[in-house]
């Protein structure tokens, strides 16, 4: 049920005309109460598109009723007008909810530089409003906020005492985030303050969202969103809410791996060895923006020393004649030089393992990637006509 299998949740998801395909493109998920406790990440990107702009000011307050999204449309760099677009969205929404508009976050994704067209917009904000459901509403509005992705994107898990989290996802491109990747709304009925919320949210998507890095191009618009209801009335323990909302985001951030734009291979990235978590992250992130060897995976070809050219543009500490990688569980390099029989590593599944091991200290991180294709580039070489 995604994002409504959590008590006190409706969603909905509509077609607005937004997408010239005719799909479903806006979606709403409104928060019943008795709770309105909210977190959000967003963007770290210096170029941020007006419903972040907006998003970002209603979770100071630390309570969201609503949240609505579009596709069709990123409402970025459209300037003072699209601020009042996005502005006129959460105010429609408020006056269905007969609500305050300082309340309702705003999500758009979808080509940068365009307004949107908020006759259609708004006429599909009624709509919704008059579809929202706690049964298929949760995986309508999944479907509604699609792009390029292929599949809907939605998890929950239940947790210790009856209460639910669900969520959903999407991205499909663009995903290099910092603190958040591309579109995604969390709910939970468990009972807990925004605060409580803000520490766990950062700390779930700081070792699984934000870790994933497929094309090294950081949106404009990225937002996740945690939203409590209190419904179940339970009160999980902070460090038991993290590692259920850490499985989430997990399962999440694999959906949106392996439904990369293009994408055949689903690369791990495993940093061992670090000095420090920072540095491994560091490392992991310049392997996998490494277009070389990610062509050389998609040719199912194991090239160590583009690995090794990668983990020497960092500033990660290590000594160039103590580091070993495996790929696929192959020691292809021991101690800065080849290691066994490259032959040896069989790169035709889907799914590729590369280790480093920085020989450094006890730390360790883990980025995941995908491979360069023709077919991502073709994608991507006429997104706009």
């Amino acid at each position: 049920m995604s994002v409504t299998a959590p008590k006190g949740f409706r969603a909905a998801g509509v077609v607005a005309g937004l997408k010239p395909s005719g799909n479903r493109d806006v979606a709403l998920v409104v928060n019943d109460g008795p709770s309105r406790a909210a977190a959000g990440v967003f963007t770290r990107n210096r170029v941020r598109a007006a419903p972040v702009l907006w998003s970002e000011q209603v979770l100071k307050g630390g309570r969201v009723r609503a949240v609505v999204l579009n596709a069709g449309g990123a409402n970025a760099c459209t300037g003072a007008p699209g601020f009042q677009d996005t502005h006129a969205t959460a105010e429609k929404v408020a006056d269905l909810l007969d609500d305050s508009a300082g309340e309702i976050a705003v999500c758009s994704t979808g080509l940068i530089g365009e307004r949107l067209p908020m006759d259609l917009l708004l006429t599909g904000v009624d709509k919704a409003a008059a579809e929202l459901t706690r049964g298929d509403g949760g995986l309508a509005a999944a479907d509604a906020i699609r792009t390029t992705d292929t599949v809907a994107k939605i998890s929950f898990r239940q947790g210790a005492g009856g209460y639910m989290i669900g969520a959903m996802a999407k991205g499909a491109g663009m995903l290099a985030p910092s603190l958040a990747t591309m579109l995604s709304v969390i709910t939970t009925d468990a009972d807990l303050p925004a605060e409580t919320l803000d520490r766990a949210l950062r700390a779930a998507t700081g070792v699984t969202l934000d870790r994933l890095d497929s094309d090294g191009c950081m949106s404009t618009n990225d937002t996740v969103l945690l939203m409590a209801s209190g419904a179940a009335e339970v009160v999980p323990a902070e460090e038991e809410f993290t590692a259920l909302l850490t499985e989430v985001c997990a399962d999440l951030t694999r959906q949106l791996l392996v439904d990369a734009e293009g994408a055949s291979k689903a690369i791990a990235i495993e940093v061992v060895g670090a000095a420090s978590t920072g540095d491994a992250v560091t490392v992991g992130r310049s392997i996998a923006r490494n277009n070389l060897l990610k062509c050389a995976i998609h040719g199912e070809d194991p090239n160590w020393g583009r690995v090794l050219s990668a983990v020497g543009t960092t500033d990660a500490v290590f000594d160039p004649d103590e580091l070993n990688v495996a790929i696929n569980g192959v020691w292809v390099c021991r101690g800065g030089s080849f290691g066994d029989d490259r032959d040896k590593v069989d790169l035709r599944p889907r799914d590729v393992t590369i280790t480093v091991d920085l020989s450094a200290g006890p730390h360790s991180a883990t980025v995941w990637t995908t491979d360069l294709t023709a077919d991502y580039v073709h994608e991507n070489s006429a997104y706009s006509t």
